[in-house]
């Protein structure tokens, strides 16, 4: 039955995932049993509309999902799953918006340094259990809603007639796993536009114009120049690729273009980091330089400054997102390959 999969699979979601297995396999044999019951009464299998119908009868898979839950006290296993979610999301946007702008106004109030990133970074904790704290709050107040008059709040804790089995995901589509895996024809044209891409960025030093169109000209004629640094930048980013393109050929090579790219990914970021950090070598954070300094240091000085604190700027916020990303991700990874390790050896 298509649809008690369906089913299944939505409940599995809102489950502990150390015991999700176990509990879908429980569940799965006592609706399947119900099932059987109800086709045996009436001699025939369950149209599409009666499917529909008793599933609605058994409740929403949040609600269902709720009853293997912990007993909660705050907030009742009705609730949890509705609460867990919003907490998540809300956790998440406020570090997401949080950094946003604090690097808006660190990058206002001066030249950055790492003592100012270190603090941002030691107020998030604060920001998470300020968030935490609202969506408890709220959550604590539908809870007791619910319980003094359930037919007005029920909606807010999934009640049963406000969703429809029918707009249940397909089997398959759950939104951590729902992709389908890489073809031979995707691998074969990512490996094509990552070598195109390549023979880009090796003409780009005899042809400025290819990066920064009509801006190559006004570079040429103007007083700065770009320091020795980018250069020593450019041939690492050159590197990177060559890794990351020689690192799809073999895979294609040897027929693995669908494993898994987590890893190639997550090297690829580590190794993103190098020449980001290497900019931060220079001294004084002279990205920019002068051609003719004794000539034009009193007139251009000023903005000359500006122009380097600017991209100084814009680089630490860009190498922060690009370490919280990786922290992310490795945290990702090694959560998942945790549940893996602890499922097998059940």
């Amino acid at each position: 039955m298509e649809l008690l999969d369906r089913y299944l699979q939505s409940v599995k979601k809102y489950l502990p995932w150390e015991r999700q297995d176990d509990i879908i396999a429980e569940l799965k044999a006592n609706l399947e049993s119900q099932l059987e019951d109800k086709e045996a009464e009436l001699d025939r299998p369950l149209t599409k509309e009666e499917q529909e119908a008793w599933l609605k009868q058994i409740g929403p898979p949040m609600q269902v999902a709720a009853r293997y839950l912990p007993q909660r006290y705050l907030i009742g296993p009705a609730v949890f799953p509705m609460y867990w979610y919003v907490l998540k999301l809300a956790c998440f946007w406020c570090v997401v918006i949080y950094t946003i702008v604090s690097a808006v106004q660190i990058y206002a109030g001066g030249i950055a340094n790492g003592t100012d990133v270190a603090v941002a970074m030691l107020r998030i904790p604060g920001i998470l259990i300020t968030a935490a704290a609202w969506v408890t709050l709220i959550f604590a107040v539908i809870e007791f809603g619910v319980r003094l008059n359930p037919p007005k709040y029920g909606p807010l804790a999934g009640a049963p007639f406000d969703w429809s089995p029918d707009a249940l995901p397909p089997v398959g589509k759950d939104v951590t796993h729902g992709k389908k895996p890489r073809s031979f024809s995707q691998a074969l044209v990512e490996l094509v536009f990552g070598f195109i891409f390549l023979v880009w960025l090796l003409l780009v030093p005899k042809n400025p114009w290819l990066l920064m169109g009509p801006g190559a000209v006004y570079l040429h004629a103007s007083p700065c120049q770009l320091a020795p640094i980018w250069l020593s930048f450019y041939w690492c980013v050159v590197a990177i690729n060559v890794v990351q393109l020689g690192w799809m050929a073999l895979a294609l090579w040897k027929g693995k273009w669908q494993d898994s790219r987590n890893v190639r990914r997550r090297v690829m970021q580590v190794l993103g980091l190098i020449p980001l950090l290497l900019l931060f070598t220079v001294p004084d954070h002279a990205f920019v330089g002068l051609k003719h300094p004794a000539l034009d240091q009193a007139r251009y000085g000023g903005t000359l400054h500006a122009i380097n604190h600017g991209i100084y700027s814009v680089w630490l916020l860009i190498l922060f997102i690009a370490g919280m990303q990786l922290a992310w991700d490795l945290g990702r990874m090694g959560l998942n390959a945790y549940r893996r390790r602890l499922t097998a050896t059940r």
